[in-house]
């Protein structure tokens, strides 16, 4: 029972030290292509490159929200009246915290 436990104990540990390791990949590339793979891969990709040309560019935003905060916020006038009729404090002594 006791050959049990350990085994399974080792099995947990090596589980975690398992997965750490690289993934060796011995081939590559795969099998080289043949030259007419190559050539329907290159025609195919030179169709995909010429599509792309043919979608038109986006003039507009799709954002609803977008234009909500197009001006920056306005700062508050203050009141001549409360500034001039409101004395100013001037503070004496120590500050003591």
């Amino acid at each position: 029972m006791k050959l049990f436990r350990m085994a399974a104990v080792l099995a947990v540990l090596a589980g975690p030290a398992y997965a750490q390791m690289p993934n060796i990949n011995l081939l590559q590339d795969g099998p080289g292509k043949t030259p007419e793979e190559k050539a329907v891969e290159a025609e195919r990709e030179k169709a995909y490159k010429e599509t792309l040309k043919k979608i038109p560019d986006s003039k507009a935003s799709n954002d609803p929200w977008g234009g909500m905060r197009s001006d920056p916020p306005k700062q508050p006038v203050p009141k001549a009246s409360a500034a001039t009729s409101a004395p100013k404090k001037s503070k004496t002594g120590t500050a003591a915290n």
